[in-house]
């Protein structure tokens, strides 16, 4: 469990990598990566060093990074688009999506949508997609039937954390458990 400094030196890494790096001037290159200590020098709202950002990416359980070298970047989420170099692959037969109990009518009319996101996030863990759902209310965990969307030509892909992401979920591949 991450303690709380670190869990928000982590949620301001999300914020710069995944959605606004622009916000303390830092350049991602077209696959996401930022350099280390351009990050450490243009952050003023915590005191980092290249040592507390390697422990937040080793101990974090959801493994939202990766540092290659002096590189840094996030495994997936982005609301800003960028190249992950995601190779397409062929997924589980049943992966899984939680979601807010609010959010269902949407889901059922219009299937899962990746929002502000480039894609759908989707786990192998019935735990994870609760955990997930619960974010933003009374938690639903929705059965994704992986196997036949695959087979009817959509794309997946797993990203370096083992979230698998696609570009939307038709409503006719959704059971809600």
């Amino acid at each position: 469990m991450m303690e709380s400094k670190e869990k928000d030196i982590s949620k301001y890494l999300s914020y710069i990598l995944r959605h606004k790096p622009e916000s303390i001037d830092l350049k991602l290159d077209s696959n996401g990566w930022a350099n280390i200590d351009e990050i450490i020098q243009k952050t003023e709202v915590f005191p980092l060093t290249k040592e507390v950002i390697d422990d937040i990416v080793k101990n974090s359980p959801k493994q939202r990074f990766i540092i290659k070298g002096k590189q840094i970047r996030a495994n997936q989420g982005h609301s800003i688009n960028i190249d992950l170099n995601l190779t397409s692959t062929i997924p589980p037969n049943i992966l899984y999506h939680g979601t807010a109990e609010k959010y269902v009518p949407s889901i059922i009319k219009g299937g899962l949508l990746p929002q502000k996101r480039q894609y759908v996030h989707l786990s192998t863990n019935q735990i994870t997609a609760k955990e997930v759902g619960a974010r933003h209310g009374k938690p639903i965990l929705l059965n994704i039937d992986a196997k036949n969307m695959y087979k009817d030509g959509y794309s997946f892909y797993l990203s370096e954390n083992g979230v698998y992401l696609t570009q939307a979920v038709p409503s006719q591949y959704i059971e809600i458990l």
